[in-house]
């Protein structure tokens, strides 16, 4: 059961391998290993799930992959398992090539990494501790000492005192402890995530994120995440890979894929107050072009876009972020707007606000409570505003963009099948 434990390689004992609990100093850092996917491509029937999608995940980083559904990525991180098996291309686990297109596949017991289900995938008949424990046998350790280490980290997953229990007596929360705690005891170096926290309550998905976060980089492993809420994937990744229709479009840090994206589609999955139609004027730097916006002839803006190298005239969207808007009282400056929603969140104030054309910004944070039917001034911020033209890139210029897709010629950078 890939949840519980992938099988040892060949040639590895359990005294080559020093791993201990989670936070014990050891050589783990040097044996987490890196991942090499290249040109990954599956396909069920006449489908495409995954489409020519490379990128290398170095040793002991935490990569996350978010998108929509139907993005592709619950694909390749099932491909990465060897629970599906590829089509075309290849993939690597440090040096073991795991997958050779439809030629070559090695079984999710001997890829030596360990998973984390979104349905927990915990043994109904055995307690949270023997549930650890059964992961802990690979190691083939003393009863006695399996055992401490289960208890051991039930404690480090906030579950100590609860190892008698069964699943059925857990919450929700518990039980995804209880899985993480299983897939850090197996000692792999690779962790695997399958949008763990989606069935979770709001309210525990923080605490269970940065427990995430925290183990899984105390354990030194390479760590490799799916998600389609946004706000998680930037919290916890070292970098992000984002997925649309099957492809890789756009591969980077989170401040890269926040400030910087590569298409529309990427800057709206990422989160924005919306989107309004404007045209071209012109660049007026090295990196900025001036945009108007078509409903208010008075008003433009200079902004960095993505698309800079766009012709004076050129019709698009200008994408704003929430922190691009501005809220003022009345003036004869700014785009004159009308407060339609008002929403209390702690920290302040969001607003929805309705322009005088029908377009509307959702999310716009003020200290300020403005109350609902209030005129107000808004004025946008250049750095956190994009323009995007009507016209899509031709097939693949995202993946192109992105850095991440091989020339069909490209040497593969990883090890050959054994």
């Amino acid at each position: 059961m890939i949840g519980a434990v992938a099988h040892r390689p060949s040639g590895t004992d359990a005294s080559s391998r020093t791993r201990g609990a989670p936070g014990r100093p050891d050589d783990r850092r040097i044996l987490a290993p890196g991942v090499v996917i290249d040109g990954a491509t599956k396909r069920f029937g006449a489908k495409t799930a995954l489409d020519d999608v490379s990128l290398t995940i170095e040793p002991g980083s935490f990569l996350v992959l978010l998108g929509p559904s139907g993005s592709g990525k619950t694909t390749l991180l099932r491909c990465l398992a060897g629970i599906e098996r590829l089509s075309a291309g290849r993939i690597a686990i440090g040096d073991r090539l795991v997958a050779d297109g439809e030629r070559h596949h090695v079984a999710p017991e001997r890829r030596d990494l360990s998973m984390v289900f979104q349905d927990y995938a915990l043994w109904p008949h055995l307690t949270a501790e023997q549930n650890i424990a059964f992961a802990i046998a690979r190691l083939r350790l003393p009863k006695s000492e399996a055992a401490r280490r289960s208890r051991e980290l039930l404690g480090r997953v906030g579950l100590a005192g609860l190892g008698e229990r069964f699943p059925n007596e857990l919450s929700g929360g518990e039980q995804q402890r209880v899985s993480l705690a299983r897939a850090l005891a197996a000692g792999t170096g690779l962790l695997l995530f399958d949008e763990p926290l989606s069935n979770l309550d709001a309210g525990l998905r923080e605490g269970l994120r940065v427990e995430i976060a925290t183990l899984a980089r105390e354990a030194a492993a390479t760590s490799i995440y799916i998600t389609h809420d946004q706000a998680e994937a930037f919290a916890l990744a070292d970098r992000i890979g984002v997925l649309h229709g099957g492809r890789l479009v756009q591969l980077g840090t989170p401040e890269d894929v926040y400030l910087r994206p590569v298409s529309a589609f990427v800057a709206q999955f990422t989160g924005l107050a919306g989107a309004l139609r404007a045209s071209t004027e012109g660049p007026t730097g090295p990196n900025q072009v001036r945009v108007r916006l078509d409903a208010v002839d008075a008003h433009a803006v200079a902004v960095a876009p993505a698309a800079r190298d766009a012709a004076a005239g050129t019709p698009g969207r200008l994408m704003l972020r929430h922190a691009a808007v501005r809220l003022a009282p009345p003036s004869e400056s700014g785009i004159v707007a009308r407060i339609a929603d008002t929403a209390f969140r702690g920290r302040g104030y969001d607003h929805a606000v309705e322009l005088p054309w029908g377009d509307r910004l959702v999310g716009i944070h003020d200290e300020r409570r403005w109350s609902r039917g209030d005129t107000v001034c808004l004025s946008l911020d250049p750095a956190a505003c994009f323009f995007f033209p009507d016209d899509p890139p031709p097939h693949g210029a995202e993946s192109r963009s992105a850095a991440v897709s091989p020339a069909p010629d490209r040497p593969w950078p990883g090890p050959q099948a054994s």
